[in-house]
Formats: C-alpha cells, sequence, structure tokens
C-alpha cells in the first residue's frame, strides 16, 4: 500500500545514494526511522535475501536444533535423523504457539499448547484428538520450510523458494577469506543475544566504517588500524557481499593492550593477510571482522523499525582453545574489544537519536566511507525493484 513516505519521488531519490562516492549523499533520514519503510524493507529485503541465521556447527548432530528469529519470524533450524539440515517456522499450525525455544537435542518438537508434534523436518506426525475434524489432513499442517545454505561454516536461510544461490554471488568474498578457513574454524556458541534501541542499518554501517576508526577510538587499542590504511575492493556487479580491507602497522594486530596475536594464529594466512585486517559483509545480517588470531562475527537480526537484535561470537583457528591460558588470553582481546564497541554502541544510540529529528539531513561521504558506498548499493537496488514491483502489480491485476 503506498503511504504519504513510499512515493514515486521518494525512491527516485534514493539515487544519489548509489553515485560515485564523492557525489553521493546518505540515504534520508526516513530509512532508519518510519515504521512503514520498515515494512517495506521486509518485502524487499527480509523475505528475499538470504540470511545467516547461525553457525552449522551448532546442529552437528542428528536431533541437534536452534531457534533464533529475524524481522518477526520465528525460526528453528534443526539436523534430521538423516543428516539433512533443515529450517522451518517455529510457528505452531494449529493456534500459533511457538513449538521450540532455546537450542538443544531432541526427537522431535512438542508443541506445549495442544501437543501437536512435528518431526525433525516439519511435518505433522501427531495431532491428538483431530479424529472429529472434517477433512483433516496431517500432511496440510507440515511447518512452512526455507530454503538452507552453507556458506564457510555460516548457516543462511531464505524465505523465498526461488531464490538464487548464495555461494556464486560471494565468490570474491569467499577468495579473500580463503586463508582463514573458516568453515573448520571453532569458536563456542554466543551468549544471549544484545537488544538494541536504533536501527539494524545504523548497526551494519558501524560494523563497516572505517572513517571513525583513528576518531572515535583515537588511543592504544585501535590506533594500529589507522583509517588512512583504508581500502575497498572492487566487487562484481551482482555480488552478495562486499569488503574493506584495513592495513596494520604492524603484522599479527590484535584488538589487546600489547596490540599483538595472543592466541594461534590461522595457519592459512601469508604475508599479505598477517599485515592486514579484513572486515567482510553479507547484508543484511552477517558482519565479519577477521584479525590474524581471532575472528569475530555479528548476526544482525531487525526487530522493528528502531530495535534489533544481535548475535556476537567468536572462532579461532582449529585447537586453538585447547591451548595453554585460552580463557586469560581471550580476557585479554574481549576487554579492549567490549570497549571498543562500547564506544560504538553509545554513539549509533546518538545517532538513532538525531536521525528523528527534523534537522537530520542526507550527508556526504569520505573516501573512507567506500563500504558505505558498497552498502547502499546493495539497498538501493532492492528497494527500487520491490517498489517497481508494486507499482507494477496494480496494472497486473487491471489487465486481467
Amino acid at each position: 500500500m503506498t503511504t504519504q513516505l513510499l512515493t514515486d519521488a521518494f525512491f527516485d531519490s534514493l539515487q544519489s545514494s548509489v553515485r560515485n562516492l564523492d557525489e553521493a549523499e546518505t540515504l534520508p533520514p526516513a530509512c532508519y526511522v518510519d515504521r512503514d519503510f520498515y515494512a517495506f524493507e521486509k518485502d524487499a529485503l527480509f523475505l528475499k535475501e538470504w540470511l545467516c541465521v547461525g553457525r552449522e556447527s551448532w546442529v552437528a548432530e542428528p536431533g541437534d536444533y536452534f531457534t533464533t528469529s529475524i524481522a518477526d519470524e520465528p525460526i528453528i533450524v534443526a539436523r534430521t535423523r538423516k543428516g539433512e539440515l533443515k529450517a522451518m517456522s517455529s510457528v505452531c499450525q494449529h493456534r500459533a504457539m511457538l513449538v521450540a525455544e532455546g537450542h538443544g537435542n531432541t526427537r522431535g518438537f512438542v508443541c506445549p499448547y495442544h501437543h501437536w508434534t512435528y518431526g525433525l523436518d516439519g511435518s505433522l506426525i501427531n495431532a491428538p484428538a483431530m479424529e472429529r475434524a472434517c477433512g483433516f489432513d496431517k500432511a496440510q499442517f507440515a511447518l512452512p520450510t526455507f530454503k538452507v545454505e552453507v556458506w564457510l561454516g555460516f548457516v543462511f536461510i531464505n524465505f523465498d523458494a526461488e531464490a538464487a544461490p548464495l555461494a556464486p554471488r560471494l565468490t570474491a568474498l569467499t577468495e579473500t577469506l580463503a586463508p582463514f578457513d573458516l568453515a573448520k574454524a571453532e569458536g563456542p556458541r554466543p551468549d544471549a543475544p544484545a537488544k538494541f534501541d536504533w536501527n539494524w542499518k545504523v548497526m551494519f554501517e558501524n560494523n563497516n566504517d572505517g572513517y571513525h576508526a583513528n576518531r572515535l577510538h583515537h588511543g592504544p587499542l585501535h590506533d594500529f588500524v589507522p583509517s588512512a590504511l583504508c581500502s575497498f575492493p572492487e566487487m562484481p556487479a551482482d555480488t552478495a557481499g562486499y569488503l574493506r580491507l584495513n592495513g596494520t602497522t604492524h603484522p599479527d594486530a590484535s584488538f589487546n593492550a600489547t596490540q599483538k596475536a595472543l592466541l594461534p594464529i590461522f595457519p592459512g594466512l601469508g604475508e599479505v593477510e598477517r599485515n592486514r585486517m579484513v572486515f567482510a559483509n553479507v547484508p543484511p545480517t552477517l558482519s565479519l571482522v577477521l584479525t590474524s588470531d581471532m575472528v569475530i562475527y555479528l548476526i544482525v537480526r531487525a526487530t522493528g523499525p528502531e530495535t534489533h537484535e544481535m548475535d556476537t561470537g567468536l572462532l579461532f583457528a582449529p585447537g586453538a582453545m585447547e591451548t595453554e591460558g585460552f580463557e586469560h588470553k581471550v580476557a585479554m582481546i574481549m576487554a579492549a574489544a567490549i570497549e571498543i564497541m562500547g564506544q560504538d554502541q553509545h554513539v549509533d544510540e546518538l545517532v538513532q537519536v538525531g536521525l528523528r529529528s527534523r534537522y537530520a539531513v542526507r550527508g556526504r561521504y569520505s573516501w573512507q566511507e567506500g563500504a558505505q558506498g558498497a552498502f547502499n548499493g546493495w539497498l538501493v537496488s532492492r528497494y527500487l525493484d520491490t517498489w517497481a514491483e508494486r507499482r507494477a502489480a496494480p496494472q497486473a491485476v487491471a489487465a486481467e
């Protein structure tokens, strides 16, 4: 439905955000605060794009499962007894109760409300006392299932059954990240997600931004990754992700008080990789920060026009978690990371406040914000395609 915001003029105005970076301007503030625009984003992005939901290692054994949600859709990811990876809705097809919470290992999913029972593949196995319901067929009440794909050990789902595969559109990222061998990297399951009161794009933009690194984070915990050494590789036209590469002032730099790697470095890294940090992004959900001895992954999950949740996980080289003093060394790294992320989150919160202001304008970009240009390109093309589809829909109906 067309609203006061969602007009041809509004979508035409987005074209100025995808010009060359030296000419481009930021997205309109309404894209970060407007409820109607967020509803539009659900159709344009979250119901069509590949969404990262976790790591394949979380469902390594038959019967393993975990739950999550994004854009108001509760999700289960499970490993069947045959070893297949399945993703499905967690919504019981009887009265909409959620059939699973948290994570664990199970033989199936039993709705706690009325005990409808589903298999690990989502099929309805048992529905008590339904024998008097006329024409009731269990086969018609399976949990809706979604497309699943694994990329570098990360599990992605797609609500669109016709969606093209993800991996072929991530070849540039795959090549750059190959030395880390992320599919074999190890790490604990993240703690409970953090909840934030700002738009998901504000978080995603901050994760991508090299411009603020030596300004907001000025000091010994970050100055070895100078903004002036950032670069932004050109991506293929159909890319589903993009990169920021950032040179470091010394090899094996790491976010801790020593500024040096404390843990075993990833064994596949060469001289080039050991003298830079890599920031990889697969919108709208996954951001990666890759250092020589640790990878931080951020799974951003929109929950509303001005809110989101984020899972923060860590990955290490195989065997690193068994090395002497591992927990103490990780604590040193995380002490610095928490301080840096705290600075980011304070800024993000205030950016959201500013975006609500009548004085918020469409700003301009520094050359050090190349990742923002790439993000805009990813976003705007999808916004425009979906708006064109909506505009064509009434004409198609009228033609019939």
